[in-house]
């Protein structure tokens, strides 16, 4: 005993251009992380070097990544909201329209 879905699920009109955004989003992000390895591989006492408030590059690095994951999330989700409305539209306005 369940029940069926909370909507009724139609097709995604902008599911192709929130895919485009979100790997360009990744790159983004793996670029900055691959920095992040690779200061840690080559010369990992850079990371001890302090930044601001007593606080070393790498605890500054590492919350600087967390962050920037939050920040860019909602980024896509503003983007990919506003996707959503302009490519999927309701289907009466769909047919008055055309």
């Amino acid at each position: 005993m369940g029940h069926g879905p909370a909507v009724k699920l139609e097709k995604d009109y902008a599911s192709p251009a929130k895919t485009k955004l979100g790997v360009k989003l990744f790159f983004v992000y793996l670029t900055i992380y691959v920095g992040f390895v690779v200061i840690n591989t080559i010369n990992p006492q850079i990371m001890e070097m302090r930044m601001f408030l007593g606080l070393n590059l790498a605890v500054v690095y590492g919350f600087g990544l967390i962050i920037l994951a939050i920040v860019m999330g909602l980024v896509y989700n503003h983007i990919c909201t506003g996707y959503e409305n302009k490519m999927n539209k309701p289907q009466e306005k769909k047919e008055i329209e055309q």
